[in-house]
């Protein structure tokens, strides 16, 4: 594992995002550890105010980033293809991932 600058874990449902229901699945982290990943990261943001991360959900350990929403004031956490087939998961199920923000 890298050195992590902040390590936090949520529980979310995973849902499909609406503009392409066949291939993007997130999971959104809630408002209170989405500000204290922003308040973690160093000046300037990343491109598009994305943060690289490690995630863990289950058995299965990923690098990715975290997206700013702005109309729900939280990040959002991309879930790959591969992660839901190896834990056997979907949307609408609820899921819990670690997220350690890399430094």
């Amino acid at each position: 594992m890298s050195e992590s600058a902040l390590s936090v874990t949520f529980s979310g449902e995973l849902y499909l995002w609406q503009a392409r229901t066949d291939s993007w699945t997130f999971v959104d982290a809630p408002p209170d550890l989405s500000e204290e990943i922003r308040d973690s990261l160093p000046l300037p943001p990343r491109g598009f105010g994305s943060v690289r991360v490690e995630v863990t959900l289950g058995g299965t350990t990923w690098r990715t980033s975290l997206f700013p929403d702005k109309a729900k004031g939280a990040y959002v956490l991309p879930i790959k293809q591969a992660v839901l087939r190896a834990e056997q998961v979907e949307a609408g199920d609820p899921v819990t991932v670690t997220v350690d923000v890399l430094a």
